[in-house]
């Protein structure tokens, strides 16, 4: 009798293990959207990677959702704005973000800059999740990322980055609705980080890219600004992605002011 209780619990904690390396071996990502307008979110996953439930979806203000990632998931995810559906011709395209599938799902495209982008390579097993918030494709809306795990840190940019864009780098009229990067508005090595321009010590921060920069602190601005925009979390953990983050902190403008003016 007591071989078989044993055996029985043994069991029964072989279980309970298997069940909870299944909870940790998956990440939960939730979207929230902030804006005052509907967002169509982009998914896309990198080579290699499994594809999510979805790849483009409409999110509208005040909602959220969530999908499930696999360990060893790696990819990105940003909104689309403006978007709208042809009814003649069935063709959906958006403003900003477009992935040019004329559809909703972006089915394995990416996003056309500029787009904020949140990237994440998420842990197999016990090692480490990284993720960043990245400004290199330039900008369209605001957007952080939140850990669930107090122990890790939050990122991302949540200003207005189309209030203070150069005007050569605007997209749109006046304020603008999105703000392209130094390399895609103009193309030279020394803002794309190509060509002899191609390493870490050959290409550094422009006054371009310190626009977005003194914006936004913790995210990427240019190729190699490595350094103060990748975070790490221990893998197992999950995420919010919040598009138009209402509350959190803006950048002084004065400061933002004195890096305009350099580039006068």
């Amino acid at each position: 009798m007591l071989h078989g209780t044993i055996h029985s619990s043994l069991l029964f904690l072989l279980l309970l293990l298997l069940y909870h390396g299944h909870v940790v071996e998956s990440t939960t990502f939730t979207f929230i959207n902030k804006c005052g307008d509907t967002v169509w979110p982009g998914i896309l996953s990198n080579s290699g990677s499994a594809a999510l439930s979805s790849t483009g979806f409409s999110l509208p203000s005040s909602t959220s959702r969530s999908f499930q990632a696999p360990a060893g998931w790696s990819g990105r995810f940003w909104a689309r704005t403006g978007c709208s559906l042809d009814s003649s011709s069935d063709h959906f395209s958006c403003l900003t973000g477009d992935c040019g599938t004329s559809q909703v799902e972006c089915s394995g495209s990416g996003a056309a800059p500029p787009a904020t982008l949140a990237e994440f390579t998420l842990a197999s097993g016990s090692g480490m999740d990284f993720y960043d918030v990245s400004l290199v494709d330039g900008y369209n809306l605001p957007v952080t990322v939140e850990p669930g795990s107090a122990e890790c840190a939050s990122t991302g940019c949540a200003s207005n980055l189309n209030l203070m864009c150069p005007p050569e780098l605007r997209v749109g009229e006046g304020v603008g609705r999105a703000c392209r990067s130094a390399c895609e508005a103009f193309g030279k090595p020394e803002f794309c980080c190509s060509g002899a321009h191609g390493t870490p010590a050959t290409c550094g921060p422009s006054a371009y890219s310190a626009v977005f920069k003194s914006a936004c602190p913790k995210s990427y601005s240019y190729a190699y600004d490595d350094a103060t925009s990748t975070f790490t979390c221990a893998g197992g953990g999950d995420y919010t992605i919040t598009f138009c983050p209402g509350s959190a902190q803006v950048r002084s403008h004065c400061q933002i002011l004195q890096v305009l003016l350099q580039l006068k």
